[in-house]
């Protein structure tokens, strides 16, 4: 049986017609795609072996005629800049970064004018004259350089276009506009050439002016025929944008005066199931896409998916759809488009290039690189895997490295990578030598990538792409070497891979096709699966890339965005006409990137419903659970239960302590899991990091004087060592990050303004007759807790910042970076001092009283806090205030008092039956 779809019905008339001449038959489709499904067609339908028809697309017709090579759009962006200096005064020549902006825009104007075959001088002196018309109200005195620059750019709009011409012409190459009017010019001689020849036109919409000449004109010579894929709900409705162009030509043309128009077909009023679907962002869509996929394997699993498309609006959709779709989907065909921006392989490049041109343009003189620009490198899936560089990442992280010398990376990656000695060879001769790296680089990478994997398969097209612009890059430069830096090479590059595409390859007569519009043209689908149906994205909407005004291009009879607009409309509705099962996907979202309004196609199909369409709408919302979060819980397995006896014999820190009381996740993850935070570079100093240095040079300033009393002169001698210990603290916590700049400068004073008013408070205490003296400093004490509450012995341990004797007093002391108060550490009821973490400071320095009490040797003791946010309030004991009587020394009823509070937590957390349960 054979199937209706249009390709059929052209081979079945290429059979019945033409079957004693298909030797010299040559079948004219609008792209190459619909070449092999043509063939396809034609197999089904034949019994013997016969001669296929020449089947090829217009753009090849086209150059056929002409005889002039088409060239891809880089090239003729790099020819076009040949022929600007060539034709512009030196003083007015820009760079080719300046000229891409407009010169890509100018060439597609350029394209318009010779596709419709308008007189290039007339337009673009139109052009001028306009601009000219806009200025008329300045006075010749008036007008500034910059204007009469921007003025002469217009005047000389036809000199660029007819050196242009000229330059392309006697190269043999040109643009589709230029071979088109060489086509066009080259009818006649043409015509004469393909005596036996029969051309069949299929499957066209949108004609330009140098299409219609070409075929009206075989046409009227008995030389070809036309098909049309006309629907008659469309070609019957004078408003309906989708017959725009099919009413004109069946109206305008002379063929159609006395001859029938080739076929009109009632296709699209036939019975179909249309479901249109919002769902928010695009993610969404390709999530449902891939759904929709699965549920026809479930109905079907014996399907070959090579009825169903996916035509995506948006190409920025196709990598979330690749891996939407279901496992099951066996084979897949992508025909479509991708943007070299988004790119993965084209991302790597632009961090290598932002890396190097960051390096090079440092004024220290060396090829110093940024710890982010080359963590950005390192960590890229494509380089990530092979570079063998996760100790030099870690080395990195580690040493707090802020900018990290050339020389100092090779040193630290003792066995490289061909891939890493690619990526951090210097850029430093030239244009043509970075390139060569950076082809070598993909190359690389590429032989790094297998071909069994499908993800794989694709990646290398991403990198292919971006080889083949680099090596057209070189191909250039080695022509124009006086464009030599590495900054313009950037904007160059920059600007071109704008022009760049991916090409997918695949089986396109097997599996699920994936494929943009204007790929679906000629083809017939079964299941259609349509995504980003939203206005600005499909249709397209109302952008005017071109320096040829709205109401010029109406006079002028080039194609506005109504036409644009009409072309969309019947790739859109040709999509549906055949097609059983249609899913349209839309986003609902009204504001962001890739929101906008539903598509006027769809509030279309719902006003203009068919009679036979069974048309249902549906939203598609995450599923949002009834508690946006419900708390982790862990039960204390025998694991657990062991851990927690191993904690108990090395010691229960009192950090550990109030760890558990602001969250027993948290002390689930640090002590029993023991899961250490990832180490990062602290570009900017931390308050935990100045913490650390203050810490550990006030240790060296005074460890000299342990065991001793403190004199005027002792502290005298520190405030001259300040500088160099905070220099050399900071050297060594911060290792070897930045400190002679911006933020870390500030953190570097104030750690030193610390020191020197911590000193000055201890030198007026020393003057007002306090005798000090120092017992231990940043020194580790323990103590065995031994309770019949608790399952077995808990060792307290911890580090003190300072015991000191301070007349007669033994006064432990916990430094703190950040602002206390002495409401911080005074305590009115015992009762629930281990509920609450505005208590942690209470636990901390009363655990260190306890830890120290039997060395105290019955010597009273009081502990509490200095706050370098807070020195003028001096030591800020721990206090318990009970009616008007206040504690500061703490007594043994003190102790008994807090260590029952501790049984209690400890209690908690060594209870089998109790759980660690989240704090939220």
């Amino acid at each position: 049986m054979i199937n209706n779809t249009f390709l059929d019905k052209i081979a079945q008339v290429l059979i019945e017609k033409y079957s004693d001449k298909l030797v010299n038959t040559i079948v004219v489709l609008p792209n190459k795609r619909a070449k092999i499904f043509l063939i396809e067609a034609l197999k089904k339908q034949v019994v013997n072996n016969i001669l296929a028809p020449e089947i090829i697309s217009i753009e090849d017709f086209i150059q056929d005629i002409a005889g002039v090579r088409s060239i891809d759009p880089i090239e003729l962006l790099f020819e076009f800049y040949e022929v600007y200096l060539s034709v512009t005064d030196k003083s007015s020549q820009q760079s080719f970064e300046l000229f891409a902006n407009w010169a890509k825009t100018l060439l597609q104007d350029f394209n318009e004018i010779d596709r419709y075959l308008l007189d290039p001088t007339h337009v673009l002196s139109y052009l001028k004259d306009i601009e000219d018309i806009k200025k008329w109200g300045i006075e010749v005195e008036n007008k500034t350089p910059l204007l009469e620059k921007y003025i002469d750019f217009w005047k000389l709009l036809p000199l660029y276009y007819q050196s242009f011409y000229t330059h392309l012409l006697q190269k043999g190459i040109g643009y589709q506009g230029l071979i088109y009017r060489e086509a066009v010019g080259n009818l006649n001689h043409f015509s004469n050439t393909i005596t036996e020849k029969q051309f069949v036109f299929a499957g066209f919409n949108a004609l330009n002016a140098s299409e219609e000449k070409i075929i009206q004109h075989l046409i009227s010579l008995d030389k070809a025929k036309i098909f049309w894929d006309a629907d008659k709900t469309f070609l019957n409705d004078p408003y309906h944008d989708a017959g725009l162009f099919l009413r004109r030509f069946k109206e305008s043309w002379k063929h159609y005066k006395t001859n029938p128009f080739e076929w009109i077909v009632d296709d699209f009023s036939q019975s179909k199931n249309i479901q249109i679907i919002g769902t928010p962002k695009s993610i969404g869509q390709a999530k449902i896409s891939g759904s929709i996929i699965e549920e026809i394997i479930e109905l079907n699993p014996t399907t070959t998916l090579d009825k169903v498309a996916i035509v995506l609006g948006e190409e920025n959709l196709l990598v979330p759809l690749l891996y939407s779709l279901p496992a099951t989907v066996g084979a897949l065909n992508i025909t479509m488009g991708y943007s070299g921006k988004n790119n993965p392989a084209q991302i790597l490049i632009a961090k290598l290039f932002k890396m190097h041109t960051n390096a090079l343009s440092r004024k220290s003189g060396s090829y110093v690189l940024y710890y982010k620009d080359v963590l950005d490198v390192l960590t890229h899936p494509l380089v990530e895997p092979y570079a063998k560089a996760g100790d030099l990442v870690n080395v990195i992280n580690k040493n707090n490295y802020t900018f990290i010398s050339h020389q100092k990376v090779t040193e630290l990656n003792q066995n490289p990578s061909d891939l890493f000695l690619l990526l951090f060879r210097k850029w430093e001769e030239g244009s043509i030598a970075v390139l060569q790296i950076i082809s070598k680089l993909l190359v690389t990478i590429k032989n790094n990538l297998s071909n069994d994997n499908e993800e794989e398969k694709i990646t290398k097209a991403f990198v292919f792409a971006i080889f083949k612009v680099i090596n057209k890059l070189i191909n250039y430069y080695s022509k124009h070497q006086h464009i030599d830096k590495i900054e313009t090479l950037h904007a160059i590059y920059k600007q071109i891979i704008d022009l760049a595409e991916v090409s997918f390859e695949g089986e396109p007569l097997n599996g699920l096709q994936i494929m943009g519009v204007l790929e679906s043209r000629v083809l017939d689908f079964d299941t259609v699966i349509v995504t980003s149906m939203n206005e600005g994205k499909f249709p397209a909407g109302k952008s005017q890339n071109s320096f040829i005004p709205y109401d010029v291009k109406r006079e002028l009879g080039l194609p506005t965005f109504k036409e644009k607009d009409a072309i969309y409309t019947y790739h859109f509705y040709h999509l549906l006409q055949r097609a059983k099962n249609i899913y349209l996907l839309y986003n609902t979202e009204s504001e962001g990137l890739d929101a906008g309004e539903k598509s006027r196609f769809i509030t279309q199909l719902e006003v203009e419903k068919q009679h036979n369409h069974n048309l249902s709408h549906e939203i598609f919302n995450a599923v949002l659970p009834e508690t946006a979060y419900t708390p982790m819980v862990i039960e204390k397995s025998p694991a657990v239960m062991e851990r927690l006896k191993v904690i108990a014999q090395e010691g229960f820190s009192p950090s550990a302590l109030t760890s558990y009381i602001r969250n027993p996740i948290q002390f689930y993850f640090q002590k029993i899991l023991r899961i250490r935070e990832v180490e990062e570079v602290e570009e900017n100093i931390a308050l935990n990091t100045l913490g650390t240095i203050i810490h550990e040079t006030l240790r060296v300033l005074y460890e000299p004087f342990i065991g001793k009393f403190i004199s005027e002169a002792d502290i005298d001698n520190c405030f001259k060592l300040i500088d160099a210990e905070v220099l050399k603290q900071f050297k060594i916590v911060y290792k070897e990050g930045e400190i002679k700049k911006g933020r870390n400068l500030l953190a570097f004073e104030v750690a030193k303004r610390n020191v020197f008013n911590f000193l000055k408070v201890e030198l007026e205490c020393i003057k007002s007759g306090d005798a000090i003296k120092i017992i231990a400093l940043e020194k580790t004490f323990e103590r065995t807790l031994i309770h019949p509450d608790l399952p077995f012995p808990v060792l307290i341990k911890g580090n003190v910042d300072r015991i000191e004797e301070r007349n007669g007093i033994i006064r432990i002391i916990d430094y703190k970076t950040g602002k206390v108060e002495k409401a911080n550490v005074g305590l009115k009821i015992w009762n629930g001092l281990t509920q609450e973490i505005k208590n942690d400071k209470i636990i901390q320095v009363l655990a260190y009283a306890f830890m120290y009490e039997q060395e105290a040797n019955g010597k009273p003791i009081e502990a509490g806090i200095i706050s370098f946010k807070n020195l003028k309030s001096g030591f800020l004991p721990f206090q318990f205030k009970e009616d008007k009587d206040v504690q500061q020394i703490i007594n043994p009823e003190i102790m008994t008092n807090y260590l029952e509070q501790i049984v209690l937590l400890l209690k908690e957390i060594l209870d089998e039956a109790i759980p660690f349960e989240e704090k939220i």
